[in-house]
């Protein structure tokens, strides 16, 4: 197939092109230098750091919700790590293969606290702003009919205008997952003045994707963000991973870090792809508690991203 031989196409190219936001506060937005980063810039920045050696060999393109499939479709982006809801058509219809999931998350709802509101049951009636070409269109259509309520969507193309607009005044509500939510509310002058309500009204698995057709090149990216999940199990962190690297008693560990066996040659890559991409940002807690945690303006709990151990979703296949 055209589509195969990413790995080749990007070790030519000396960079990656991972397709993002266009800016979401702790998942992916340019800081005050201009270098992208974030929740979901980390995911991008391991697979560059296992591939090319180095995390900041990334060429980031920013998506909407309505150019990420075609961007990623056309072969502009080799892997898209934006958000983006892990759903039937978009892995059989689209084709694309989704390597893992790296937020387990639910559509929200906010609205300012003088709206007086504290369901979402309670908007018949309301404008609601909401990005165009995504699943939160098609779930806030199903709630609104399921509950016998109705309401007056105001379409937008991106998190910046439907907050821009959002806090204009133009929309009652403004819906969006809720770690999306709670990101842009972190932005606000006084983020007290704005409520999210209680109903969560969706499932939405959020992950990295790439195009069907070059499984050699998944197997990269979803191995690459499942070191991350495993180096946090297994207690691998950027402050004691060169240490851990000279060996422990641990076999799952010296496998990950390529002390053991041969898990690199068996993806085309060398013996330390790992090691290298957990170094670049540290392991998922570390990354979860630096860009979205409860220390940051974000504040966001671990809940289902918490490790399977901690009772959570978070559980990175055996690397054996």
């Amino acid at each position: 197939m055209a589509q195969a031989a990413t790995l080749d196409d990007v070790k030519a190219r000396d960079v990656l092109n991972c397709g993002t936001n266009t800016g979401l506060a702790g998942f992916a937005a340019p800081n005050a230098d201009g270098v992208w980063e974030g929740f979901d810039v980390a995911v991008c920045r391991a697979v560059a750091a296992a591939v090319l050696g180095d995390p900041m060999k990334v060429n980031f393109v920013p998506t909407t919700g309505a150019t990420r499939f075609t961007a990623l479709a056309s072969g502009e982006i080799d892997m898209l790590s934006r958000v983006t809801t892990w759903t039937f058509q978009r892995d059989v219809e689209l084709k694309f293969d989704f390597v893992g999931v790296n937020y387990y998350d639910g559509q929200g709802f906010i609205v300012p606290t003088a709206l007086g509101v504290t369901s979402a049951k309670e908007l018949d009636g309301a404008t609601v702003c909401i990005q165009t070409g995504t699943t939160t269109e098609l779930n806030l259509a199903d709630f609104f009919r399921s509950n016998g309520i109705s309401y007056e969507p105001v379409p937008i193309e991106t998190n910046a205008e439907g907050q821009q607009q959002y806090l204009a005044g133009t929309c009652d509500a403004y819906t969006t997952d809720s770690s999306g939510l709670a990101a842009t509310r972190a932005t606000f002058e006084n983020p007290q003045d704005h409520i999210i309500l209680p109903e969560i009204i969706s499932k939405e698995p959020l992950g990295p994707l790439v195009r069907h057709g070059d499984s050699d090149w998944a197997d990269i990216v979803r191995w690459s963000f499942f070191a991350l999940v495993a180096a946090e199990e297994f207690g691998i962190t950027s402050a004691n991973i060169e240490e851990l690297s000279a060996g422990t008693d641990n076999p799952e560990v010296n496998r990950i870090l390529g002390v053991e066996g041969n898990l690199g040659a068996q993806l085309g890559l060398d013996a330390e792809w790992a090691k290298r991409a957990i170094a670049a940002e540290g392991n998922y807690g570390e990354i979860f508690a630096k860009y979205l945690g409860v220390d940051t303006p974000i504040g966001l709990e671990r809940g289902l991203n918490a490790q399977w151990t901690e009772g959570g979703l978070q559980y990175a296949p055996p690397f054996r």
